[in-house]
């Protein structure tokens, strides 16, 4: 596999300066942003593969960048938070909105780049402190979902988990072997039973449905 491309989201210049320093040679840095409307055309621009971005920023932050590229036209990057923070509500919050890991700013440079693989490798990334918060948060299915996921085929709730752990429409096919086609017919058919509008909905419906368990 290539080394991940990167596009760097901080409002803190030197922090920017900082990571890419680190990262630069062991990754491929595809570009720099200092906030969420920057950020967002630089994704359209430069689409990256892994987006690190920081949770608070004074434009809305993580979870709405996140967003944005949600609703953007084209595939979205895989979003790994990279934050001081470490309050649980702070990291379920953007795991809940789509991002595939947190670290804290504590991280060092070669665990960092480490993660960055493995995010784009589709593995879900935590710094060890945050890991249980993140199974406390997602450990079982709610209760309230069991209705609605009777509605389901099979193959529409594998389709389904795919979504919610944040992978790309091409990376579901690989790993079901079947079609890109395939795979946008189960999400629509998923979206019309579940009456909601967008793979971003769907994504947020089925983290607050506690389905990120294989």
């Amino acid at each position: 596999m290539t080394e991940p491309r990167v596009l760097i989201v901080d409002d803190h210049q030197l922090f920017r300066a900082g990571v890419r320093a680190e990262l630069e040679a062991l990754l491929e840095i595809a570009g720099e942003s200092s906030g969420v409307a920057e950020a967002a055309r630089a994704i359209a621009e430069l689409a990256p593969d892994v987006v690190l971005l920081d949770v608070h920023m004074p434009d809305g932050g993580g979870m709405e960048l996140i967003r944005r590229a949600a609703a953007a036209e084209g595939p979205a990057p895989v979003f790994l938070a990279l934050s001081v923070s470490d309050d649980p509500e702070d990291v379920i919050a953007v795991i809940r909105a789509g991002a595939r890991g947190y670290v804290t700013k504590s991280i060092s440079g070669p665990d960092l780049a480490d993660a960055v693989r493995r995010v784009y490798a589709g593995d879900a990334v935590f710094s060890p402190r945050l890991a249980g918060f993140v199974l406390d948060a997602f450990a079982g299915p709610a209760p309230q979902a069991e209705s609605e996921l009777d509605g389901l085929t099979p193959r529409e709730r594998e389709v389904l988990r795919h979504i919610a752990r944040g992978y790309m429409y091409k990376e579901i096919a690989l790993r079901l072997e079947i079609s890109p086609k395939t795979v946008e017919a189960h999400v629509s058919s998923v979206l019309r039973k579940l009456q909601l509008s967008s793979r971003h909905e769907l994504s947020r419906w089925a983290a607050e449905q506690r389905l990120l368990d294989p």
